[in-house]
């Protein structure tokens, strides 16, 4: 190790991680190759259907050009679904870490 004092930053990891010792609490588990193609599956599926609501919107967007109220509607519809979208991803990822082939193919 270096002679070079510790950041706060660092100080601070060790701490916590010390105190995670402490009570028994193990950090996060290596992901195996599976588990990574899994997420990394999962990951470019909704990143593609993110992308499609996204054109969605977009072209919403043009055909309501002019319409503050209509336009005030389907940005906030399209928030709600990205949100929607970015917890599905989420979930899936949550089961692919977690069961190594807990994602579902579609």
């Amino acid at each position: 190790m270096s002679d070079a004092p510790k950041s706060a930053w660092e100080l601070a990891l060790e701490k916590l991680q010390k105190q995670d010792r402490e009570r028994g609490e193990a950090g996060p588990a290596a992901l195996s190759p599976g588990q990574k193609k899994s997420i990394a599956e999962v990951r470019a599926r909704f990143q593609a259907r993110l992308a499609e609501a996204e054109i969605l919107h977009r072209s919403n967007q043009a055909k309501a050009a002019g319409d503050a109220e209509a336009l005030q509607k389907l940005e906030e519809e399209f928030q709600i679904d990205r949100r929607r979208i970015e917890d599905q991803l989420e979930r899936e990822v949550a089961k692919a870490r977690g069961g190594g082939r807990g994602a579902k193919k579609k």
